[in-house]
């Protein structure tokens, strides 16, 4: 093992043992190299004044060699902020930006002690991040049954965890916390479980109401105290997107030094709260009382970082941080929120309206992107295909009779024809 991975080892074990217990076998062994080329060329920038030979650009009188075809397009910029690699973690300036952005959102971080949020190629990359420092073969991976298809390849076919699922709802179509317990105490015998939450959930766009969440995190500190090592990743991938009475914070929050036990890592970033998708901006946050285990936590993460995508992109970040900084940002993310709330509200009332008989029901959904219909004694794929075939309508089937639609991508004005379209398709299903 290298000697670095071997001290940051040694600084959790006599500081945070639990987390120690936590990694994975990657995790153990994992650093960011100090005497590499990063760490050479970063020492180079603050003492060469002359020449700087070191890190791998070219510059021009000056600064950044660029070409004026690629410039003229982003003329707004500096080549300075857009050209040169960004540092592992991501630029500082935006990381400082978005941890007061977290504090803003969820009043209930500004007394507890997390890390500074470290900037990842978007939130599948942040989910990989933690797969890899924390999951084993056979270690248990906790999320309901309606779930993103990407954690069974991420943390399953990647890592060898064991996928263990629990009802997402209770009869009554509230969040099923008990069956979340249940999953938890479970793990007893192994003593360590990897909890994913996911609110608003991708697929039935469902957040908890806030007295779900406080039954959530009892869940998993009640597992803590049973002597079970908890990594709980709040994937907040739609964060603030929340349209009736639910939680309005991330529950990273409320876990944050809540349990020695617990360790809350919170995966969030512009890509959908921001609406800029392809930019792939994404953070991991770490959620720890220790100082010595949040550096330890961010040296391993950086040496990940470091071995797969060496850093993110630096253009994409500039354009992230110009945004957070605009005084219009505000006001233009409100207005984007109010047509969300619209076309959710929208559908709700038009499946409320009695107009499509009785051939679904729909799960609950109060945020996000989505919500799922739930066929009644018909094929979900089955309808998916007659959508596309007869009607040029694209949809997403889960499971036997679940069919997620993506109300975010439909303008108000045309959902009413998208569900009779829906609705016309099922009807055609049930005549064959």
């Amino acid at each position: 093992m290298n000697p670095l991975a071997g001290q940051l080892n040694e600084n959790l074990k006599e500081d945070s043992p639990y987390i120690y217990d936590m990694l994975s076998r990657l995790g153990k062994e994992m650093y960011f190299p100090k005497e590499g080329i990063l760490s050479q060329s970063a020492e180079a920038s603050s003492q060469a004044k002359k020449y700087n030979a070191t890190i791998g650009i070219a510059t021009e009188n000056g600064g950044p060699m660029h070409l004026k075809v690629i410039q003229d397009s982003l003329s707004a910029f500096q080549p300075k902020d857009l050209y040169p690699y960004a540092p592992p973690a991501g630029k500082p300036e935006l990381r400082s930006a978005w941890r007061e952005k977290m504090i803003k959102d969820n009043p209930s971080l500004a007394d507890k002690k997390f890390g500074n949020p470290i900037v990842t190629n978007a939130l599948t990359h942040g989910l990989s991040i933690v797969a890899d420092l924390f999951a084993d073969e056979g270690d248990a991976i906790i999320y309901p049954d309606k779930n993103w298809e990407n954690y069974e390849l991420t943390f399953g076919i990647r890592r060898g965890a064991q996928i263990v699922n629990y009802p997402l709802f209770t009869e009554d179509m509230n969040f099923n916390s008990d069956g979340l317990r249940d999953a938890l105490l479970e793990q007893k015998d192994r003593g360590k479980a990897i909890v994913v939450l996911n609110f608003p959930n991708n697929p039935t766009g469902y957040t908890p109401s806030v007295e779900d969440g406080h039954r959530i995190v009892a869940a998993i500190n009640e597992a803590a105290l049973a002597g079970i090592n908890v990594v709980v990743v709040t994937d907040d991938a739609y964060f603030g997107l929340f349209f009736e009475d639910s939680i309005q914070e991330s529950l990273f929050g409320e876990l944050n030094n809540l349990h020695p036990r617990i360790l809350p890592i919170k995966i969030d970033g512009a890509t959908k709260e921001e609406y800029v998708w392809g930019f792939r901006v994404g953070f991991i946050t770490y959620g720890a009382s220790s100082d010595v285990a949040l550096t330890a936590l961010e040296q391993k993460t950086l040496g990940i970082i470091r071995a797969t995508i060496s850093s993110g992109a630096h253009p994409s970040q500039t354009f992230v941080l110009n945004a957070l900084r605009s005084p219009e940002f505000e006001a233009q993310k409100a207005e984007k929120f109010q047509v969300m709330k619209g076309r959710a509200n929208k559908v709700k009332q038009l499946l409320d309206s009695g107009k499509y008989g009785d051939v679904w029901e729909y799960y609950p959904f109060n945020s996000g992107y989505f919500m799922c219909l739930k066929l009644k004694n018909i094929s979900a794929e089955d309808v998916r295909q007659r959508l596309l075939s007869q009607y040029e309508v694209g949809t997403i089937a889960l499971g036997d009779h679940d069919l997620r639609v993506a109300f975010s991508c439909i303008e108000e004005q045309y959902l009413e024809d998208l569900y009779d379209l829906i609705h016309q398709a099922v009807l055609d299903v049930q005549q064959t």
